[in-house]
């Protein structure tokens, strides 16, 4: 009965649309639980279903304090676990772990408890040196910030592992073979490992134990920071010495992702969905990277539920496979969980092992070579079906075979979310490594996915180009973090034209935006609405380009080698609202598309992206008055083959032009787009010369051209948007041209600023 009582995570993080402090004109005869003596010292509560049968009551503290009582659960007429009228629930302050426990050293000042905000220094007596953080600030959700002081000493063959916070360790000898032993403080709960020993390589087995309380949890940073390093470039294919990530995968290897989702217990049907996008998020953060990974995904309660399995993932074709995967969580409906809701961890487990006997049993070679993730989301709280722990044990054995050369070849993360997550068992569900986590406690579902949002918001991620996010009301940028817009003022005749970031120090734009005399303080770079205003070092022109060049030919102005380069004194920091766009024939585009460094050319990337007669691209239009996004995405059909002739013909129809050659106009450095044949296309306006031609590959945008200058100005006040008419083409500077790709060679290659692009 106890077991049934706790509350699952899905209860408490998908909690059904709440009545916050519920007013007592709800009376008793609209349920079975009485509506007095439920308030609680300092906060407030929340009720899942009023006062009936079954409802869920959670307290609700302010930060820096918790509920002395987490929940209670209506019950035959009763509220459980009973409170004393004497002694009711109230908030209490959040504590820090006691950090008292460093040896060798000092910790200042003395307390007999340490509350949020509360500061503690560290220093080491002589002969012995420091490492760790010096300075720690116990922070709201029960944790001291940085990382644990050590005060040791070089003799010893493994260095110190330290005593964190809370714990205590026997043990005090560090060569090879010794062992340690942690405890926590009666009330904690020690996360990681227990025991630990020295090894031949001078690295502790195992991984640092920290001592949770059943208020501490993680931050969605602090999960983001340990747990994206295997998006941020473990996932990415591994060419070097990856020791201490969290996800290696070597070239040619392969990767097999199995995710679990607990949905044991009632649950809202709308917070269900919110589950189905988390998972779609985290596939989605894995995409970015130039991996394909297999996935398994299921929901679990009492019995399994297969989304996907991975024997038919891996019968989907290739560029098919994230979108079934993503169509049939779409079609798992919440009536299709069933009604039999308890938690069986053991049986998801289970469920797991038995898919992989079948990838052995299909290929037993490629099984060996391949990579198993498992990511679990649960409160860890199995109420059937026994212990999950020697599930996962037949796992572990089937991968490593006892071998310790190939524990590398599994990991076992869970996602403890909730307020009662079960901290005990964990640590048998979960991968144990050096300097590794494997396990994350977030308090509901909305900081996991806060957690996933802030994966890719680092500046370490600069490399991965053309990442974008869905358009959201909330923040628009992030669907165009590439794009810039930029001013020139003059006396007379300001122009003004789109750009794109193509790396943390420069902007991609058209050379037409700039005249004679121009200089860099007259240059305004508009990106993120509320960055600071960006220093321009100089502007950059291809030195083919001659808008004068053939006037002499009755061509009033020659737009050819339309390309130029801002270059900012400063490298920016980059975020989900400013990343860089892609630029083909380099090696971070190669990534994007999924290539290994031995297919990657140049030929293969224009292959991959301009193989089609109708190839369809995008630029957009210029700003939104006041904003950092467009007013419109312009959709075009790059003309190729058959196509293109009538597309470079209709150059001569363009005013100021009058040759009998249209070839003298439009030469095979330009994409064209526009017409009415076979399909219209969205066409360029005054302002948007200098922006992106972008195409959109595996969900990563690439820039194949930059826009140059088009036969007829169409747009007007009333129609700011018209589609291209007969004769209505635009043309775009080809980022394939051998000369426009050596001229970005040589600056986006060599940046000494910033980050550097890396050409074929």
């Amino acid at each position: 009965m106890e077991c049934e009582q706790r509350l699952n995570w899905l209860i408490l993080a998908m909690i059904c649309p709440l009545i916050a402090g519920a007013p007592s004109s709800m009376s008793k005869r609209h349920g079975s639980c009485p509506d007095e003596n439920l308030n609680i010292d300092g906060g407030s509560f929340a009720l899942s279903n009023n006062y009936s049968d079954g409802s869920f009551l959670r307290y609700i503290c302010p930060d820096g304090y918790y509920p002395s009582v987490q929940s209670r659960l209506c019950q035959y007429g009763l509220w459980t676990p009973k409170t004393s009228a004497r002694k009711p629930p109230k908030c209490q302050k959040v504590t820090c772990p006691n950090p008292r426990v460093l040896e060798n050293g000092e910790v200042t000042p003395y307390k007999n408890r340490y509350y949020v905000n509360d500061t503690t220094t560290y220093s080491c007596h002589y002969d012995y040196k420091f490492r760790g953080t010096a300075v720690r600030v116990c922070k709201p959700n029960g944790k001291w910030n940085g990382t644990t002081p050590i005060c040791g000493r070089d003799s010893d063959h493994c260095p110190d592992p330290g005593v964190p916070p809370g714990s205590s360790r026997t043990g005090h000898r560090f060569n090879i073979d010794n062992k340690v032993t942690y405890r926590c403080d009666s009330t904690l709960t020690l996360i990681g490992s227990k025991e630990r020993v020295c090894q031949d390589g001078g690295q502790w087995s195992g991984t640092e134990p920290q001592c949770y309380a059943h208020f501490t949890y993680d931050t969605p940073e602090e999960v983001s920071e340990a747990f994206s390093s295997a998006l941020k470039s473990n996932l990415a294919v591994s060419r070097g010495d990856q020791q201490g990530k969290k996800i290696t995968l070597d070239q040619g290897g392969k990767l097999d992702i199995y995710i679990a989702v607990d949905a044991s217990n009632s649950i809202d049907k709308d917070n269900f969905y919110k589950a189905k996008h988390t998972v779609k998020l985290l596939i989605e953060k894995i995409s970015y990277y130039e991996v394909s990974p297999n996935y398994e995904i299921l929901m679990f309660a009492t019995d399994v539920h297969p989304i996907i399995t991975m024997k038919n993932f891996k019968s989907i074709r290739d560029k098919d496979k994230i979108t079934k995967v993503f169509e049939d969580l779409d079609n798992f409906k919440y009536e299709d969980k069933g009604d039999r809701t308890g938690t069986n961890i053991a049986k998801l487990y289970s469920y797991i092992h038995e898919s992989m006997k079948i990838e052995e049993s299909i290929n037993a070679m490629s099984f060996l070579e391949t990579q198993h993730i498992i990511i679990v989301f649960t409160d860890g709280q199995a109420n059937m079906g026994g212990n999950p722990i020697p599930k996962v044990n037949k796992i572990k054995y089937h991968i490593t075979k006892n071998d310790p050369k190939r524990e590398k070849k599994l990991d076992l993360y869970v996602f403890g979310v909730g307020k009662d997550v079960n901290k005990y068992d964990v640590n048998g569900l979960v991968s144990l490594r050096d300097r590794e986590k494997y396990f994350f406690m977030l308090p509901d579902l909305d900081k996991v996915q806060e957690t996933f949002d802030h994966m890719l918001d680092e500046s370490t991620s600069v490399e991965l180009c053309g990442i974008h996010q869905d358009y959201d009301d909330d923040n628009k940028r992030r669907a165009f973090p590439w794009l810039a817009q930029i001013n020139v003022v003059r006396s007379s005749h300001s122009s003004r034209c789109m750009g794109s970031l193509v790396t943390s120090t420069y902007i991609l734009t058209a050379a037409q935006c700039f005249k004679n005399g121009d200089t860099a303080d007259k240059i305004t770079v508009l990106l993120e609405k509320n960055l600071k205003v960006l220093k321009v070092k100089k502007y950059i022109l291809h030195p083919k380009y001659n808008n004068t060049a053939k006037q002499h030919m009755k061509i009033k102005e020659y737009f050819e080698f339309d390309v130029a380069l801002i270059k900012l004194e400063k490298a920016l920091t980059m975020s989900a609202n400013l990343r860089p766009i892609c630029i083909p024939c380099t090696k971070e585009t190669n990534g994007a598309l999924r290539l290994s460094d031995s297919e990657g050319t140049c030929r293969k990337h224009e292959e991959l992206l301009m193989s089609n007669e109708l190839v369809d691209a995008f630029f957009t239009s210029n700003m939104e008055i006041g904003t950092d996004v467009p007013r419109k995405i312009r959709h075009i059909t790059i003309k190729r083959g058959k196509y293109r002739d009538a597309c470079v013909e209709d150059a001569k129809k363009a005013v100021g032009v009058n040759v009998t050659n249209a070839r003298d106009v439009v030469t095979d450095n330009f994409l064209c787009s526009g017409g009415n044949e076979p399909q219209t296309d969205d066409v360029a306006c005054k302002g948007e010369s200098g922006g992106a031609t972008y195409i959109n590959k595996k969900g990563r945008l690439i820039q194949v051209g930059v826009v140059s200058w088009g036969v007829k100005d169409i747009c007007t006040r009333r129609n700011p948007d018209p589609v291209s008419q007969a004769a209505t083409r635009d043309y775009h500077t080809n980022l394939f041209s051998a000369d426009i790709l050596s001229f970005l060679k040589d600056h986006l290659g060599n940046d000494y600023i910033g980050n550097p692009l890396t050409f074929f």
